[in-house]
């Protein structure tokens, strides 16, 4: 708890103590300490902690919710705190069980259900131990039961992560293509949605899936560019988070390295854009980072694109 002590007229002295509540101005984004094109750890010792793994970071339109998940052991959670009169609630566990672990959530495009992904089995008689896209429904009481997102996108193999473009296609990874080294041959795919149902994923192009590790995807909503995190290309680090656009035949562009400051020796993974376009968020080294999303314009006049 941080104790602060001003002293003012008349020998009055006013404590304000700030603890399980935080104050935001600044666009109601939790931490006033609005970053530039250099990156910064985001709320610090509030979501952003020392002693745990926060990653998978998102906030709804209004930007008065924001999730997240926390890894401790090797077992995953997810969180939200709530901005309701101005100032930011303490974070707290939403979906977590004794068994099995929840993480990478991401709201829906009309933000009536939250996705995320689970090693829950599909069934008690589900015997195979593989990692799934699942949602719950956002409602009066909270959140439904688990719901399987479905064939369309599940398979026997890993799914991971989960994006959204504005009319609802879902972008995420999976290795069902893979049986040799499934920690670390990934791809990426993209499932329409049509008439209120996901269709067969399709799998995007080689220039953005290689045979290296691409997953932890973010789409634009308006798919004009997208994130990913990559590894075993070359790399400044573990994991690097990776660009493509698309080009004026509407196709993706070679991906490219962010580069520094936004990568680094770490694993950068779990790219997020704030609906207002202004701040790309990330985890590096194990907690939360955000930067000025100018980065991405910047990138892309780089590249000459």
């Amino acid at each position: 708890m941080k104790i602060i002590v001003l002293f003012l007229s008349l020998n009055i002295v006013v404590i304000l103590f700030s603890c399980s509540q935080m104050q935001s101005q600044g666009g109601n984004y939790i931490d006033d300490d609005i970053p530039g094109l250099v990156p910064k750890k985001f709320a610090k010792d509030f979501i952003s902690k020392d002693s745990i793994y926060e990653y998978g970071s998102v906030f709804n339109k209004s930007v008065d919710k924001f999730y997240y998940a926390v890894d401790q052991n090797g077992k995953a959670d997810i969180r939200r705190s709530l901005f309701k009169n101005g100032v930011w609630s303490e974070p707290e566990i939403i979906i977590e069980d004794s068994l099995y672990s929840f993480n990478d959530p991401f709201l829906s495009p009309d933000e009536t259900k939250l996705y995320y992904i689970s090693d829950l089995p599909r069934n008690e008689a589900d015997t195979i131990n593989d990692i799934d896209i699942w949602y719950s429904e956002i409602n009066a009481n909270g959140l439904s039961k688990p719901i399987n997102a479905g064939p369309q996108i599940n398979s026997d193999a890993n799914e991971y992560y989960i994006s959204f473009t504005q009319v609802g296609a879902m972008y995420f990874a999976t290795n069902k293509e893979h049986f040799q080294d499934r920690r670390h041959d990934f791809d990426i795919y993209k499932s329409p949605y049509i008439d209120g149902a996901f269709q067969e994923a399709i799998k995007l192009p080689e220039t953005v899936n290689t045979s290296a590790y691409e997953a932890d995807v973010f789409i634009a909503p308006d798919e004009s560019y997208i994130i990913f995190c990559s590894f075993k290309r070359s790399g400044l680090g573990e994991g690097d988070l990776y660009i493509s656009f698309k080009d004026e035949n509407n196709e993706w562009t070679k991906a490219v390295n962010m580069g520094a400051p936004i990568n680094s020796e770490h694993h950068e993974l779990c790219p997020f854009v704030s609906h207002d376009g202004k701040y790309l968020f990330y985890t590096s080294n194990q907690d939360i980072y955000w930067v000025s999303a100018k980065i991405i314009e910047d990138i892309k006049s780089r590249e000459n694109l």
